[in-house]
């Protein structure tokens, strides 16, 4: 099963429309159903968003018989897919590892802007 068909059997199982999906991730309708038929190209934070909504890691999305492995540059700006055998599972392993590292300060970043959004709906609650 490819990502995008991973991504549609998730969205149906947690019963979301494509259109609260595209809410969800700040996207427009037509942008997220491009994403879902493989017609744009899905960027790496847009896969961790996608992950994170339906509380998953990332690389349960990723097609496992092609064992897809990201590789980041040194600004951590541009990325490109390279194809390996699922025989070398170590090696998916560890760039799935340096990958993380790599946006270690935007996951971060990202999680303080919900904790800080969270704190402001409890504050809002309370009075």
């Amino acid at each position: 099963m490819g990502l995008k068909e991973k991504i549609r059997m998730f969205r149906e199982l947690h019963h979301l429309s494509q259109e609260e999906m595209a809410n969800r991730m700040n996207m427009s309708l037509s942008g997220y159903a491009k994403l879902e038929r493989g017609e744009t190209k899905l960027h790496y934070d847009k896969l961790v968003q996608i992950a994170q909504i339906f509380n998953i890691d990332v690389v349960d999305l990723i097609d496992s018989d092609k064992g897809v492995v990201f590789f980041m540059n040194e600004n951590g700006d541009n990325t490109s897919a390279n194809y390996y055998s699922s025989n070398e599972s170590m090696i998916v392993e560890v760039e799935k590892l340096k990958l993380i590292l790599s946006h270690k300060d935007e996951l971060l970043e990202q999680k303080q802007k919900e904790i800080e959004s969270l704190q402001k709906i409890i504050r809002l609650l309370e009075k």
